[in-house]
């Protein structure tokens, strides 16, 4: 019985890479490999085709980063700093910055962001958006949004990209300026995921119009039911913003 059993299993495994190798325009060569030598085939099919493609999906990437920030959550930050040590270029001060920022220094950050802005690559997109990250974290307000003005004025198309665009709109609603609302609706329409929602939802929440409130209990209700539809490493990646809907949504049940 344990005979045909495992005859069953490695044809079952074969049919699995063969609808593998059809659904991604494989050779039609693979289908008589897997058939005609079940596990072999089937074992040479995961180490040459399927294993590979895995590695460089998305959730392998997430996975894989999850797994390195649990195991050893200073690496990125150690080699940043290695390679600015051997070689302090601003590409690799930008990259420390970026770093120092992921690892919660944002203050340290500061610093090489300035660094590097005092140099030729002060209209660098990539290093104004570190730079107005960094001054956002330590609560520089008014700071960060010249930074942001200065990223829009030498590159427009900023205001169209999810990070400088939310980054905007959560600047001006610190500084409580009558602009958060259409910098909010802006950044909602370049998301790429679920944070400007929620962070709408939060600033919506605190104003005090009836009509901002009820918004910001559909906006978060809408966060909760298209939660449901998920994948696994969309829910990992948004999960800080589901728990906040999910209390926000609780904390007004509670009041009425």
């Amino acid at each position: 019985m344990p005979y045909f059993f495992g005859i069953g299993l490695h044809v079952f495994i074969a049919i699995f890479f063969a609808v593998h190798a059809m659904r991604n325009n494989q050779g039609i060569y693979w289908l008589f490999i897997l058939f005609a030598f079940p596990l072999l085939g089937s074992v040479v099919y995961f180490f040459a085709i399927y294993l590979p493609g895995l590695r460089h999906s998305r959730g392998a990437r997430v996975a894989t980063q999850a797994i390195t920030q649990l195991v050893d959550p200073n690496r990125a930050l150690r080699e940043a700093r290695a390679d600015f040590d051997r070689a302090p270029t601003v590409q690799h001060r930008m990259r420390l910055g970026e770093a120092l920022l992921a690892a919660g220094n944002p203050r340290e950050a500061l610093e090489h962001f300035e660094a590097a802005a005092n140099g030729p690559f002060a209209n660098d997109p990539a290093l104004l958006i570190g730079l107005a990250r960094s001054q956002f974290a330590l609560g520089n307000y008014p700071a960060t949004d010249a930074t942001l003005a200065n990223l829009f004025s030498v590159n427009p198309q900023a205001r169209n990209q999810g990070e400088p665009a939310l980054l905007y709109a959560r600047t001006l609603a610190a500084l409580n300026a009558p602009g958060a609302r259409a910098a909010f609706e802006q950044a909602l329409a370049c998301a790429s995921d679920v944070a400007p929602r929620c962070l709408f939802a939060d600033w919506l929440a605190a104003q005090p119009e009836a009509a901002d409130r009820r918004r910001a209990g559909a906006l978060y209700a809408e966060i909760v039911q298209d939660a449901k539809h998920w994948p696994r490493h969309a829910r990992e990646h948004n999960r800080e913003w589901l728990q906040r809907a999910q209390a926000a949504l609780a904390a007004g049940a509670a009041r009425t």
